[in-house]
Protein backbone atom coordinates (compact mmCIF):
# COMPACT_ATOMS: atom_id res chain seq x y z
CA UNK A 1 0.00 0.00 0.00
CA UNK A 2 0.93 3.43 -0.61
CA UNK A 3 0.82 6.89 1.38
CA UNK A 4 1.83 10.18 0.40
CA UNK A 5 3.38 12.93 2.67
CA UNK A 6 2.89 16.05 2.39
CA UNK A 7 6.36 16.77 4.18
CA UNK A 8 8.39 15.44 1.56
CA UNK A 9 5.68 14.91 -1.27
CA UNK A 10 6.89 11.92 -1.85
CA UNK A 11 5.08 8.26 -2.22
CA UNK A 12 6.15 5.89 0.39
CA UNK A 13 5.54 2.39 0.78
CA UNK A 14 3.68 1.55 3.80
CA UNK A 15 0.88 -1.07 5.61
CA UNK A 16 -1.48 1.99 6.49
CA UNK A 17 -5.13 0.81 5.60
CA UNK A 18 -7.07 1.77 2.87
CA UNK A 19 -8.93 4.36 4.68
CA UNK A 20 -5.77 6.23 5.76
CA UNK A 21 -5.57 6.99 1.98
CA UNK A 22 -7.57 9.43 1.20
CA UNK A 23 -7.44 11.22 -2.40
CA UNK A 24 -8.54 14.60 -2.09
CA UNK A 25 -5.36 15.89 -0.47
CA UNK A 26 -3.48 14.53 -3.07
CA UNK A 27 -5.57 15.26 -5.73
CA UNK A 28 -5.66 18.97 -4.84
CA UNK A 29 -1.83 19.21 -4.16
CA UNK A 30 -1.63 17.72 -8.02
CA UNK A 31 -4.31 19.97 -9.09
CA UNK A 32 -2.26 22.95 -7.86
CA UNK A 33 0.73 21.86 -9.38
CA UNK A 34 -0.55 21.19 -12.73
CA UNK A 35 -2.59 24.11 -12.83
CA UNK A 36 0.72 26.17 -11.92
CA UNK A 37 2.53 24.53 -14.90
CA UNK A 38 -0.52 24.84 -17.12
CA UNK A 39 -0.68 28.71 -16.79
CA UNK A 40 2.75 29.22 -17.10
CA UNK A 41 3.32 27.09 -20.11
CA UNK A 42 0.04 29.07 -21.36
CA UNK A 43 0.80 32.22 -22.57
CA UNK A 44 -0.87 35.32 -20.37
CA UNK A 45 -4.14 36.44 -20.58
CA UNK A 46 -4.54 33.08 -22.55
CA UNK A 47 -7.65 30.20 -22.57
CA UNK A 48 -8.49 28.82 -18.70
CA UNK A 49 -9.12 25.86 -17.74
CA UNK A 50 -13.13 26.48 -17.62
CA UNK A 51 -12.24 27.99 -21.13
CA UNK A 52 -10.87 24.67 -21.95
CA UNK A 53 -13.44 22.51 -21.34
CA UNK A 54 -16.32 24.20 -22.39
CA UNK A 55 -13.98 24.62 -26.28
CA UNK A 56 -13.21 20.54 -25.90
CA UNK A 57 -16.88 19.95 -25.24
CA UNK A 58 -17.91 21.94 -28.33
CA UNK A 59 -15.21 20.37 -30.15
CA UNK A 60 -16.08 16.68 -29.20
CA UNK A 61 -19.74 17.33 -29.60
CA UNK A 62 -20.10 20.04 -31.67
CA UNK A 63 -22.68 22.53 -31.67
CA UNK A 64 -25.03 22.67 -28.88
CA UNK A 65 -27.65 24.92 -27.00
CA UNK A 66 -26.49 26.86 -24.16
CA UNK A 67 -28.47 25.38 -21.78
CA UNK A 68 -27.26 21.87 -22.90
CA UNK A 69 -23.82 23.28 -22.09
CA UNK A 70 -24.33 24.27 -18.69
CA UNK A 71 -25.56 21.55 -18.12
CA UNK A 72 -22.45 19.55 -19.42
CA UNK A 73 -20.27 21.90 -17.32
CA UNK A 74 -22.22 21.91 -14.06
CA UNK A 75 -22.51 25.77 -13.91
CA UNK A 76 -25.80 27.91 -13.69
CA UNK A 77 -26.70 28.92 -16.84
CA UNK A 78 -25.90 32.98 -15.88
CA UNK A 79 -22.46 31.86 -15.53
CA UNK A 80 -22.13 30.14 -18.66
CA UNK A 81 -23.71 33.16 -20.87
CA UNK A 82 -20.85 34.94 -18.95
CA UNK A 83 -18.33 32.05 -20.03
CA UNK A 84 -19.65 32.91 -23.50
CA UNK A 85 -19.57 35.82 -23.87
CA UNK A 86 -15.33 35.58 -22.95
CA UNK A 87 -15.01 33.17 -25.68
CA UNK A 88 -17.38 35.26 -28.49
CA UNK A 89 -15.36 38.16 -27.47
CA UNK A 90 -12.36 36.53 -28.63
CA UNK A 91 -13.60 34.95 -32.01
CA UNK A 92 -13.17 31.44 -30.21
CA UNK A 93 -17.06 30.52 -30.68
CA UNK A 94 -20.01 31.73 -32.46
CA UNK A 95 -23.69 32.01 -31.19
CA UNK A 96 -27.01 31.97 -33.55
CA UNK A 97 -30.26 31.98 -32.65
CA UNK A 98 -32.20 28.61 -33.06
CA UNK A 99 -34.52 29.08 -36.17
CA UNK A 100 -36.98 26.49 -34.32
CA UNK A 101 -37.13 28.68 -31.03
CA UNK A 102 -35.77 31.98 -31.56
CA UNK A 103 -35.09 32.40 -27.69
CA UNK A 104 -32.27 29.54 -27.43
CA UNK A 105 -29.18 30.06 -28.60
CA UNK A 106 -26.76 27.30 -30.71
CA UNK A 107 -22.96 27.52 -29.88
CA UNK A 108 -20.52 26.68 -31.95
CA UNK A 109 -16.57 26.43 -31.63
CA UNK A 110 -15.03 28.87 -34.66
CA UNK A 111 -12.16 27.74 -36.72
CA UNK A 112 -10.09 30.73 -34.44
CA UNK A 113 -11.49 28.80 -31.53
CA UNK A 114 -10.86 25.47 -32.88
CA UNK A 115 -6.92 26.41 -33.47
CA UNK A 116 -6.59 27.90 -30.32
CA UNK A 117 -7.75 24.94 -28.10
CA UNK A 118 -5.22 22.59 -30.81
CA UNK A 119 -2.27 25.12 -29.21
CA UNK A 120 -2.94 25.07 -25.53
CA UNK A 121 -3.41 21.40 -25.82
CA UNK A 122 -0.37 20.81 -27.35
CA UNK A 123 1.59 22.86 -24.57
CA UNK A 124 -0.46 21.03 -21.82
CA UNK A 125 0.87 17.81 -23.53
CA UNK A 126 4.57 18.75 -22.30
CA UNK A 127 3.56 20.20 -19.17
CA UNK A 128 1.22 16.71 -18.44
CA UNK A 129 4.40 14.58 -19.83
CA UNK A 130 6.83 16.44 -16.99
CA UNK A 131 4.08 16.38 -14.43
CA UNK A 132 3.20 12.20 -14.85
CA UNK A 133 6.83 11.29 -16.07
CA UNK A 134 7.24 8.78 -13.24
CA UNK A 135 3.87 6.60 -14.47
CA UNK A 136 3.67 4.63 -17.84
CA UNK A 137 1.91 5.18 -20.72
CA UNK A 138 -0.58 2.48 -19.59
CA UNK A 139 -0.74 3.56 -16.11
CA UNK A 140 -1.44 7.12 -17.47
CA UNK A 141 -4.68 5.69 -19.90
CA UNK A 142 -5.80 4.03 -16.77
CA UNK A 143 -5.82 6.91 -14.32
CA UNK A 144 -7.56 9.02 -17.18
CA UNK A 145 -10.19 6.60 -17.15
CA UNK A 146 -10.49 6.49 -13.71
CA UNK A 147 -10.77 9.98 -13.83
CA UNK A 148 -13.42 10.46 -16.16
CA UNK A 149 -15.63 8.24 -14.33
CA UNK A 150 -15.07 9.93 -11.40
CA UNK A 151 -15.65 12.89 -12.70
CA UNK A 152 -18.61 11.57 -14.30
CA UNK A 153 -20.76 10.15 -11.26
CA UNK A 154 -23.45 12.51 -9.41
CA UNK A 155 -22.40 15.07 -6.62
CA UNK A 156 -25.16 16.01 -4.38
CA UNK A 157 -26.37 19.62 -4.82
CA UNK A 158 -24.09 22.47 -3.03
CA UNK A 159 -26.63 23.32 -0.85
CA UNK A 160 -27.12 19.87 0.68
CA UNK A 161 -25.47 19.26 3.53
CA UNK A 162 -24.51 16.16 4.73
CA UNK A 163 -23.23 14.80 8.11
CA UNK A 164 -19.92 13.41 7.61
CA UNK A 165 -19.44 9.82 9.48
CA UNK A 166 -16.75 9.95 12.36
CA UNK A 167 -13.38 9.29 12.05
CA UNK A 168 -12.11 6.46 13.49
CA UNK A 169 -10.25 6.26 16.66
Amino acid sequence: MYYWSMANTTIETSPKAAADNLLLPLLDHLARVGRHAGETSLQPGSLRPRHLIALRLLSEQGPASQQSLADSLSLDPSNVVGLLNELEERGLITRRREPADRRRHIVELSPRGGDELCLAYTRLRFVEDDLFSALSADERVTLYDLLVRAVGTRVPPCDVVEELPPCPA
